[in-house]
This record gives C-alpha cells, structure tokens and sequence, in this order.
C-alpha cells in the first residue's frame, strides 16, 4: 500500500506548472487551493501519433501577434501513474505564456499502467517532431520550441533537454524526419536519479519508499529499482548531459518529501559543468515543498517567463 506522503506525490504533485488547472472546471493545487481555467484550447485531442488514446495534446495559440509563436510543451506530473493534458495547462502559466506571445502544446503520454519506461520518453519526443512537423499548419515556429514539466513531467522535460539525437530513447512513433530536440527546459521538482532517492531521504523524516515495488518509480520501469539498475540509469538525465545540452530552469523547494531537493541541485551542478552557468538558472525555494503557493507566485513566474525569453525569442 502506497504511503501517504507517495499519495501526496501522485495525487497533489504539480501536474505540470504553476497551478495546476484543466480547460474547464475545477482543479487542485499542490498547496490545496482551486482555479478554473480562464482559457481554452485552440486544438484539443490533437494525435501525435497512433498507437494509443492517450498520444493526444492540446494546443493553444495566442490570439494576439502574428506569429509564428515559439512552442512551450508542458508535460503533467501524476508520478507516471496518473494526470492528463487538461490538468496540466496550468492556469496562470498558460495565461502568461499566452500573454508573452508562447504557444503551448499540453500533451497526454502513456502511463505505467499502460505501457512501461522508455515509452513515456519516446511519447514526448513525438509530440515535440508532430508539432515542428505541423509548425506551418498551426503558425508556431519549429526553431524554438521548450518544455516546461514539474514533478514527473520535470523529469521527462529533463530528458528531452538532455537526449538530443540520442537513438536509444527517440522511439520510432511518427515523423522520424523531425529533429526531437528543444531549445530550453524549465525542471520544477522532477524526479532524477531514481536508484538514490531513498539514501538521500535517509536521516531525514521523510520516507523511503522510492525502492519499493510499488513506488511510481518501480512501476514504471516495471521492476523494484534497484534490481534493474541499467534500465533506471536510462531514466536519468544527469547520464546523458553533454556541451550541446538545452538551457535549463531548475527549481525546487527545500522541504520537499517527495524527491530529494540535492536531485535538482545536482542536475543543475552537472549541467553548469557542462553547458555553462550561464546556461543555468538553479531556485531553491526555502521552505517550499513539492509544489505549492510559493512557486505559484508573480514574480516566480516571471522568473520562468523571462528564462524562456532570453533563449526562445
């Protein structure tokens, strides 16, 4: 049985950014308050490709300019498990983005109960080449496209900054003629090192559970961890980090008890080695857990705006 502080993780984890919203009704943030959306789709269900229902996005365009608009691709949370499209177009982000002249494609992927790692990866470069591959069509320009994840979907953001032309984890799921990769990254709080979650929670009050059976972790992967470390290594984007790697946003809060807040740290350390620092913008909220109020905030927000300007426009 899953702990409470796993259910914390699966069920209020920021589904994608700052709050976490649907395209209609009402929807719970992380630090337990609700919104409704203010903004629709201009395209919902969108196939990126054909193998499953759940390979569908929505994309928003901005009603004002000309275009065409720079792409941010948000990825929902839901520890693999669970979580949707239309939650994870987070109001406020949305709005902004909008606002600032972004298009946003909120894409669905497979979950672990559907299909095993790597097919969540493979799922999220597709969305990125069927949206390049239709960039003319829906006025968005294929030169700069980012992606903007939290919690599980920081860790599937992470890896689509980090595997660039990596053959290993594109898949073979439609426009093999697109190049997969984007040109900026914003991580908040995702997973990154699954098999070192539970040491790294040692001495701590919180849990550790990640090594568990029935951790989102060893589901997705369809194994304990532990016992198949060279799958796992696969799902850790420190293990691909080169010079040519994206630009990122790294942020997390320091009483997360969900993944250690050292993960997004050392991604962050690794990544500055790297690419430079200043290819790198590392937050650490004091006092902020997995999600919450204090990344919800405007002048959080235009911290994360105004990353993507400098390396989308």
């Amino acid at each position: 049985m899953l702990k409470i502080k796993s259910f914390i993780f699966l069920a209020l984890a920021l589904l994608v950014v700052v709050s976490s919203t649907g395209c209609s009704g009402l929807s719970v943030l992380p630090g337990g308050s609700a919104t409704f959306a203010s903004v629709d789709p201009s395209y919902t269900d969108l196939a990126y490709a054909s193998g499953s229902d759940a390979q569908k996005l929505d994309l928003y365009i901005p009603t004002a300019g000309t275009g065409p608009f720079p792409v941010v691709i948000m990825v929902h949370g839901g520890g693999f498990m669970f979580g949707d499209k239309a939650d994870g177009a987070g109001l406020t982000g949305v709005d902004q983005l909008l606002a600032a002249g972004y298009a946003v494609a909120s894409i669905n992927y497979r979950l672990s109960a559907e299909a095993q790692y790597p097919a969540q990866i493979y799922d999220a470069k597709a969305s990125v080449r069927f949206l390049r591959a239709n960039a003319g069509k829906y006025n968005l320009d294929p030169e700069n496209f980012g992606a903007w994840g939290a919690s599980a979907g920081g860790n599937l953001v992470s890896l689509l900054g980090t595997t660039c032309g990596v053959a290993e984890l594109e898949g073979d799921l439609g426009n093999a003629d697109q190049s997969s990769c984007v040109q900026a990254v914003v991580d908040w709080f995702g997973p990154i090192d699954f098999l070192k979650m539970d040491e790294q929670f040692a001495g701590t009050s919180c849990e550790q559970s990640h090594n568990a059976a029935n951790s989102p972790e060893s589901k997705l992967v369809g194994a304990e961890i532990q016992s198949v470390p060279e799958l796992v290594k696969t799902t850790n984007p420190m293990n691909y980090i080169d010079a040519t790697d994206s630009p990122f946003f790294i942020e997390n809060g320091t009483a997360d008890c969900n993944i250690p807040p050292v993960q997004n740290k050392d991604l962050a350390d690794a990544l500055t080695a790297a690419i430079g620092a200043d290819k790198v913008t590392y937050v650490s909220l004091e006092g902020a857990g997995h999600g919450g109020e204090q990344f919800e905030t405007e002048e959080n927000l235009k911290l994360v705006i105004g990353f993507l300007d400098t390396y989308l426009k």
